[in-house]
């Protein structure tokens, strides 16, 4: 990726291709399609992979979402927090122990979906196609940390101005343009994920999480002997729907 104009393309204009398809279609979505704004679980088809493969998923990437986040909202605090070896070591250690977390988490969900085949039913393509990129991600993400270290700190200085001169409408790739291979890579994965968010499960992390702060828990309960399936919808009779049947 040495050509200017590439450089451009997927740095300087891919980011709000990703960015105007991510808000027009999720608003869309959300009007046209209100019940698909969810991440349609699966969990009922098979609970024991599915927990382990999500829990370590969720913890990974939302504790990686929020380093990246503040990051780019504040380097100068992360550039003075690195400042003491000890500080740094801590916070690119951790990084690196989360970024794990959440490859693991997705070798597992896809582990699950290609092994049980009522998972395997009703995953999309869109859905293989997704865990792909976020596999992706976490792979060059600790590839970089690995290869390329100290990352927080080249992060706060390189990648922060980068990503605040796209949201200012400002961009400026000339951060990014000398930065390696697989840092631009991860950078271009990131706007990608970002642009098929919205035809995927991953918009459920616009309201799902609010209402799991103050509902309470959910159990479901099945009554009927093992093997039973449930009765069609369209043979459940309420008993006003009997009485009117039988004449009462």
């Amino acid at each position: 990726m040495t050509s200017p104009l590439l450089n451009q393309l997927l740095l300087g204009v891919f980011p709000y291709v990703a960015l105007f398809t991510f808000f027009l279609g999720t608003i869309m979505r959300y009007r046209k399609a209100p019940f698909t704004y969810s991440s349609l679980s699966s969990q009922f088809l098979e609970n024991r992979q599915h927990f382990w493969g999500l829990v370590c998923f969720h913890y990974g990437i939302i504790v990686i979402l929020l380093g990246h986040l503040v990051g780019m909202l504040v380097p100068r605090y992360v550039l003075a927090w690195n400042r003491q070896p000890l500080r740094l070591y801590i916070l690119e250690i951790s990084a690196l122990v989360f970024g794990l977390l959440t490859v693991i988490g997705l070798l597992g969900i896809i582990e699950r979906r290609m092994t049980n085949s009522k998972a395997r039913i009703v995953t999309s393509p869109v859905d293989w196609v997704t865990l792909a990129l976020l596999l992706f991600q976490g792979v060059t993400g600790i590839f970089i940390a690995v290869f390329y270290p100290w990352g927080s700190s080249w992060y706060a200085t390189s990648a922060a101005p980068y990503l605040v001169s796209i949201f200012k409408f400002q961009p400026n790739i000339s951060y990014l343009v000398n930065m390696p291979l697989a840092v631009k890579l991860h950078v271009i994965n990131a706007w990608a994920i970002v642009l098929i968010t919205t035809f995927t499960r991953l918009v459920h992390f616009l309201v799902t999480p609010l209402p799991y702060v103050w509902r309470k828990p959910e159990v479901v309960r099945w009554y009927g002997k093992p093997g039973d399936s449930p009765a069609p919808m369209r043979n459940f009779r309420t008993p006003v729907s009997r009485a009117k049947a039988s004449g009462a």
